[in-house]
């Protein structure tokens, strides 16, 4: 991304991803919504530039994508632009409260777990007071991770054009608010 481009207003980190597809639909929708895409290691597939060509990721240039080698490495980058750290949201099938009870804002993160085992026990009960869940029938085990990021991305967006912290333009683009 250019050194002169807005901060974005949303973060979408995938804790140990496992499936490049999945990696590779939730980076189009950051792009599509201008989300930043945040990668905490180890990943379970290459991103090296041979690899995002054989897979046709030609947005991928116009992704604002950030590797991390740990949790607490990400969650060290996370909160460094503070006075005032962005909440993480941490997306568990564990959680109790749903997304849209929570008040999200502009620079907070959306972050979630690999796809065979979500977020770990340890990452929960880091992000306890902050963890939320997209509701589901009963008996039923989980959503695709891809599906999740979507479905969370809009609905963080849906909070801030409410708010007036983005708004649509007349073509139905998210634009930041007119000074």
């Amino acid at each position: 991304m250019p050194s002169d481009a807005p901060d974005p207003f949303l973060h979408i980190a995938l804790h140990e991803p496992e499936i490049p597809n999945n990696t590779g639909v939730i980076g189009r929708t950051c792009v599509a919504i201008g989300a930043a895409l945040h990668l905490i290691h180890p990943l379970g597939f290459d991103i090296d530039d041979k690899a995002r060509r054989r897979a046709g990721l030609d947005y991928w240039e116009r992704l604002d994508v950030r590797e991390h080698a740990s949790l607490d490495a990400y969650v060290a980058a996370a909160r460094a632009p503070a006075p005032t750290p962005p909440t993480i949201w941490a997306l568990s099938t564990k959680a109790s409260r749903p997304l849209w009870e929570a008040t999200v804002r502009p620079g907070d993160h959306v972050l979630l777990g690999k796809e065979t085992a979500g977020l770990g026990d340890a990452a929960l009960e880091r992000f306890a007071d902050t963890a939320v869940c997209l509701p589901m029938a009963p008996g039923e085990r989980s959503l695709n991770v891809a599906t999740v990021a979507t479905a969370a991305a809009y609905e963080c967006v849906r909070q801030m054009i409410g708010r007036g912290d983005l708004r649509l333009d007349t073509d139905c683009r998210l634009a930041r608010p007119e000074a």
